[in-house]
Parts: structure tokens; C-alpha cells; sequence
């Protein structure tokens, strides 16, 4: 068996263990493979509960030698109210040398006591390509307290292209393992695709 045959198998099988719609998860992200080899790979389940309903989401990440696969699959409600939920299923085929950053943010339960290699109790992987951005604006000021004028709006524009969050606590030191297996990855892809 190929390296390539059991990354691939491998990817299969996480998202089986996932459990949420794996063969809507797996058709959509083997469509945007193209037959590309899988590098590495992060499977990434939430559930969000809302004051009315729980909605389920899976984002998948996954890392070939020339790009990064982003996959979401998103609950929708039905067309009836006692319907079927109804499912999207998206996928962004973002190249290597894009990828403007990598932000890894490592949460540490009782730093003082850490030891080198033990690693974090969650990571937040921040990424960012270019395609979306938040604008955080508010009213500009002027230092005059007598000014009545309108100075128009002052404020930042950040990327914000996807951040997911793995916590230990709630997911389990498989995640988290997965997680740093995965960022580790991307880190020295972007790396190598920038140089």
C-alpha cells in the first residue's frame, strides 16, 4: 500500500469517526482533491446550540503538496418545519504560495507548571489567504472637547479567512494531536511554498 493510498484511507476513516454526514464529507472533498495526494489532515466536528435548535458543522482541512483544501459542511433547516435538516457542503481550493499566514495560538493550563513537550491544553489556527476580511469600524474623535463636527469613522481591517479551535478539554488528546500534527504540516508547506 502507497503512502498516498493511507493518508488517504486514513482521512476516510477520521471522518467516518466524526460522524457527521461522512459520505456527503468524503464525495465533496475528493471532488476538490483532483486525485491529489493528501499530506496531512485536520477534521474538525462543532456543535452549536442556539436559544431554538442544535446546528452541526465539520470543517475539514486538508494538505496536499501544492494546496490547502478547505472543506465546510453547514446544517440547514429543511424546506417544511417538520421536514429534513438539509445540508451544504463547500470547498476552497486555496494554493500554497497564498496562504498569507499561519496564526497558531497555544493555551497553556497552569504555565508555570508546563514542561517542555508536554504541549497546550488547546490551539486556535488562524489562517489566512486573502479572501475575506472583517472592518471593525467606530466614530473618529477629535481631541477638541468644544467640536461639534462630524469626523466620519476610523477603524482596522483584519483577515479573517478561517480560525478553528481544538480544545483538549472537549475534543480529546487525540484532537489536539492531530491539531499540532496538522499545523506543523501547514507550517513547513508554507514555508516551502514561499521560498
Amino acid at each position: 500500500m502507497t503512502l498516498r493510498t493511507e493518508r488517504l484511507r486514513e482521512l476516510r476513516r477520521e471522518i467516518q469517526r466524526a460522524g457527521y454526514y461522512p459520505a456527503l464529507v468524503t464525495d465533496v472533498l475528493e471532488v476538490a482533491l483532483a486525485g491529489e495526494e493528501v499530506r496531512a489532515f485536520l477534521v474538525h466536528p462543532e456543535t452549536m446550540f442556539d436559544r431554538t435548535e442544535v446546528r452541526r458543522h465539520i470543517t475539514t482541512l486538508v494538505l496536499t503538496s501544492t494546496r490547502l483544501l478547505v472543506a465546510h459542511v453547514d446544517d440547514l433547516p429543511g424546506d417544511h418545519p417538520q421536514g429534513s435538516v438539509n445540508a451544504a457542503a463547500t470547498t476552497e481550493a486555496i494554493p500554497l504560495r497564498q496562504v498569507r499566514s499561519v496564526g497558531l495560538t497555544h493555551g497553556v493550563s497552569d504555565p508555570a507548571a508546563y514542561t517542555q513537550g508536554a504541549g497546550g491544553s488547546e490551539l486556535t489556527i488562524a489562517l489566512s489567504w486573502g479572501a475575506v476580511s472583517r472592518i471593525d469600524l467606530e466614530p473618529a474623535t477629535c481631541p477638541d472637547p468644544e467640536c461639534e463636527a462630524d469626523h466620519g469613522f476610523t477603524g482596522t481591517s483584519m483577515p479573517d479567512d478561517l480560525v478553528v479551535r481544538i480544545s483538549a478539554e472537549a475534543e480529546g488528546p487525540h484532537a489536539m494531536e492531530a491539531a499540532i500534527a496538522f499545523a506543523t504540516e501547514l507550517s513547513a508547506a508554507t514555508v516551502a511554498a514561499g521560498a
